[in-house]
């Protein structure tokens, strides 16, 4: 997949989870986790970038993990569970305490939304490396089809959308 392709499917991921945190009263929650799942969408293609394979380690069950948990803790020690976090200046609502938990959690939704996009490639991926190379493949759609690029990327603003709409 290319980026719309994961944006997208991320979205879609993360559309339920949105839904149940507006339902539990936290709808900045809810802004501030569509926010991660996009900015993290991408973030295994970053091999592109660094001297390691294509769909290497980047596409893995443990870099998954691994990032999300890093998420979790950077954003507890940049934020301290010290009665909520204030995004907002102005009299808004305070985060709750555990926003750092939820932000790592939608962090690794959204990974595992991008590796799962790579595996109804060709091209799949080896999700448990180096521990295994048992190679998934469902061979769906070539990453490059723009088709279906744009299909996930609308269907995933469709589910968020939707997921807002029909949540008080």
């Amino acid at each position: 997949m290319y980026w719309r392709g994961h944006v997208g499917i991320a979205l879609l991921a993360y559309a339920p989870v949105a839904a149940a945190v507006r339902v539990a009263g936290e709808p900045g929650l809810a802004v501030l986790g569509a926010a991660v799942a996009v900015a993290f969408a991408t973030v295994p293609d970053l091999d592109h970038r660094l001297p390691v394979a294509h769909r290497g380690p980047t596409h893995t069950v443990g870099f998954v993990v691994a990032t999300g948990t890093v998420v979790a803790v950077a954003g507890g020690l940049v934020f301290p569970a010290r009665g909520g976090i204030n995004l907002l200046a102005s009299g808004g609502s305070a985060l709750p305490a555990w926003t750092p938990v939820f932000a790592g959690g939608v962090a690794t939704l959204s990974l595992c939304s991008h590796v799962a996009a790579d595996a109804i490639t060709p091209m799949g991926i080896r999700p448990f490396r180096p521990l295994s190379t048992w190679h998934v493949t469902f061979d769906l759609t070539p990453a490059a089809n723009p088709r279906a690029n744009r299909l996930f990327l609308g269907l995933g603003v469709a589910a968020l959308a939707l997921s807002v709409a029909l949540t008080p």
